[in-house]
């Protein structure tokens, strides 16, 4: 039976108070909240760096020295090049953002360019020029929001045979499962839905590996109704020899780790995986 040997499971992030006494200790201080993460998933978004910019070379080190060799971050460009600068005039930043996360190299999965809702296709070419700049050893993933690349027209070609040319993924951003009920009387719902872009889902893989990020409601039906086809898709993809990324969200992330934990069970189901290691646990043995 196939295997899911090679995905990659995680969250947004992993420094979350909320998942004190639940995917954590109850009690216990931060600095350990990475090593408890990665005995149950082996990767992560890494949100903070789209916030805050390169880390600090001591922070890098101690991530460095706390994540196993089977971890995979997969942080977002700062905001102040993909969003303020709309990735015009970034080189010496770029490399040096690039440069700054050295020492996780090998533990690198595919790096996310988030493009804000009006980078449209007159910017392409600024795209092109950042991916004909990317290092070949690290892989990128690109996610994109503006609405002419999700009509099936000229734009979302050119875009796909952009990134398909320079091995680049797009990213799959699913969020039926946000947007499937009103949030009348849910405020976190409702922020959650106000913070997300309502885009179509395309699921196309135009490199090897595919990253989908799964936007999950509070009712768990809903969640499980709408991620059973991705079950197919991801074996279909692992039998093609790509190495996807799946994380996992939900409104305000509070719920996150036990959704992921209950989509991994149904991979189990039908995949025939081990299931995820026990929250604050100790990691036994390699899951994925």
């Amino acid at each position: 039976m196939t295997r899911l040997s090679r995905l990659y499971l995680g969250l947004a992030m992993w420094a979350n108070p909320d998942w004190c006494g639940s995917l954590y200790p109850p009690y216990g201080g931060q600095e350990g909240w990475l090593a408890d993460y990665a005995r149950v998933f082996n990767a992560v978004e890494g949100n903070t760096t789209f916030y805050s910019g390169a880390p600090r070379a001591e922070t890098v080190a101690g991530w460095s020295r706390l994540a196993p060799v089977d971890f995979r971050f997969c942080f977002k460009l700062p905001a102040a090049l993909t969003h303020e600068r709309r990735l015009e005039g970034i080189e010496t930043d770029f490399d040096a953002f690039v440069e700054a996360l050295t020492p996780l190299h090998d533990r690198l999965g595919p790096l996310l360019v988030q493009l804000p809702r009006d980078f449209g296709p007159d910017l392409l070419p600024r795209l092109e020029a950042l991916l004909v700049r990317w290092p070949a050893a690290i892989p990128c993933a690109v996610e994109v929001r503006h609405p002419e690349f999700f009509h099936k027209g000229a734009a979302e070609v050119a875009l796909n045979r952009l990134l398909i040319t320079h091995g680049a993924n797009r990213v799959m951003l699913d969020v039926r499962p946000l947007f499937s009920t009103s949030a009348a009387g849910c405020p976190a719902l409702a922020q959650a839905q106000s913070e997300k872009p309502r885009c179509p889902l395309h699921v196309l893989s135009t490199g090897n590996e595919p990253l989908v990020r799964f936007i999950g409601h509070l009712d768990e039906a809903i969640n499980l109704n709408y991620f059973r086809p991705w079950i197919d898709q991801l074996r279909l993809w692992i039998k093609q020899g790509k190495t996807p990324f799946l994380f996992v969200h939900t409104a305000n992330n509070r719920q996150a780790p036990e959704l992921a934990r209950r989509l991994h069970g149904e991979l189990i189901a039908h995949l025939d995986q081990p299931p995820l290691n026990d929250f604050a646990g100790e990691r036994q043995t390699t899951l994925f």
